[in-house]
């Protein structure tokens, strides 16, 4: 009679939690306000030419205060959201984002302009590390790529708000003040985001790093996991941090980690590479290079954000199936055929556009944009987080994101200046670079989609 044998099986996933959802949701608003701060400026670059008699060059830094503001906000958040916490970070950039919208409705000259500026891009740079960070530390490894792209669902449809917002209030036909209502909007949504952090859970991979296992334990219960999961990813987490062999505050910058960062720091170079944020600050001015009207550029500029919000949504629906290099590749093909017809148009029909050049540049730009939603757009938050372990997350996030915002900066400052010179210049240089994205994808980026982040550790060769 043959011995009976005992099987182990894995604990059997627990079903979606919605409040796994509302949680995700809520941290995700901070990526709400990311692409509304972020585009809202677009609708008021000629009312800031006038009113603060800038020009070429000074309304391109005066588009880059908020930039310089995101490149401070990137490299510093990793440091309190180790120290403090995820959500309460949070907080502190929902607070910021309140001030600086309030504080450029009322600018009184263009050095307080400036500053506010400044204070929003310092939450939007706080943002792009701790939405996605919080949300890929609460979500099981099956749900993460979606969750976590709710945030660049919400930076889209924060951008796409933004652009619409700026049209109402142009066709309100409120005179002067115009661009000081469309900076104010800002503050509603800032206000509701404060309060409905107050809803949600402290990261329990952040309480375990700060040895808090029993609150760890009943937050993930909380978010859905089955008793059987949450020990398994307990012991997983506490493997990841392994803190005897490693100090919780052991440096980014080593041998271990090149990996990790050479990868965070190349698709965050690539995705500003590709113009994008060119056409965020400046889509109605692009359009009016192209012979649009005023109100015109204004509505092409809704349909851009429109497209956005749709591709993204279609990429936040299959990411976790279709894979993150396989969106990439989709993503960086549309980027190079789009941005070369774009940057044809501009060499053939330079500054006297009829309404066939018109045509095209804006059929180029949207399928410039739904490339970018369905590709690096809907990737790069997910993939950031994703690639560093647990212990330095964190920190990554942060070189990611400073990385994002550095190269957004130097694209948004030096466009006016260049499509002044040559529109055709302009985009085929980006085309460019995204053939050398399509390279980097095909020969170097590894997929994440489906592994728990402390197997991904483990799959990138770090103890």
């Amino acid at each position: 009679m043959e011995a009976s044998k005992t099987t182990v099986q894995a604990p059997s996933p627990a079903p979606f939690s919605l409040y796994l959802f509302w949680s995700s949701l809520v941290a995700a608003l901070g990526g709400f306000l990311f692409g509304f701060d972020t585009a809202v400026i677009s609708g008021t670059t000629d009312a800031l030419t006038k009113v603060f008699l800038l020009d070429s060059g000074a309304l391109g830094f005066t588009v880059a205060s908020a930039l310089l503001g995101t490149i401070v906000g990137a490299l510093v958040a990793g440091m309190p959201a180790d120290r403090y916490g995820r959500r309460a970070s949070l907080f502190v950039i929902a607070i910021l984002y309140f001030i600086s919208a309030v504080g450029t409705a009322f600018a009184f000259d263009w050095y307080s302009f400036l500053f506010f500026r400044f204070l929003g891009g310092l939450g939007v740079g706080g943002a792009s590390v701790i939405s996605p960070l919080y949300i890929a530390e609460i979500a099981p490894a099956r749900y993460r790529g979606r969750l976590v792209a709710i945030t660049q669902f919400n930076i889209v449809f924060g951008i796409l708000m933004a652009f619409f917002s700026n049209y109402v209030i142009a066709s309100l036909d409120v005179g002067e003040t115009a661009w000081r209502w469309m900076f104010g909007m800002e503050a509603f949504p800032a206000f509701a985001f404060y309060f409905l952090l107050f809803m949600t859970p402290r990261s329990p991979r952040w309480l375990m790093a700060k040895d808090l296992a029993d609150e760890a334990r009943a937050v993930l219960l909380k978010l859905g996991r089955s008793g059987g999961e949450v020990d398994a990813e307990i012991a997983d987490i506490r493997e990841s941090l392994d803190l005897q062999r490693h100090q919780a505050n052991e440096p980014l910058f080593s041998a271990a980690y090149r990996g990790p960062i050479l990868l965070a720091v190349a698709i965050a170079m690539f995705n500003q590479l590709s113009g994008i944020n060119a056409l965020m600050y400046y889509a109605p001015h692009i359009f009016s290079m192209a012979g649009a009207g005023e109100g015109s550029a204004l509505l092409q500029t809704v349909a851009v954000g429109g497209t956005n919000l749709i591709f993204t949504m279609a990429a936040l629906l299959i990411i976790d199936h279709f894979g993150r290099k396989r969106l990439m590749l989709v993503g960086s093909v549309g980027y190079i055929l789009s941005l070369s017809a774009t940057a044809w148009a501009f060499y053939t029909y330079g500054t006297d556009f009829d309404k066939t050049g018109g045509i095209i540049v804006l059929i180029s730009l949207l399928v410039f944009i739904a490339s970018h939603a369905f590709g690096q757009g809907a990737v790069i938050w997910v993939y950031i987080g994703e690639v560093f372990p647990n212990r330095v997350r964190a920190r990554g996030q942060a070189l990611g994101s400073f990385t994002h915002w550095i190269m957004a900066a130097a694209i948004s400052w030096t466009f006016p200046m260049i499509a002044e010179y040559s529109g055709g210049h302009t985009f085929a240089f980006y085309a460019a670079m995204m053939v050398l994205q399509l390279l980097w994808v095909i020969f170097i980026m590894p997929e994440t989609k489906g592994i728990s982040l402390e197997a991904l550790q483990k799959k990138m060769g770090i103890e």
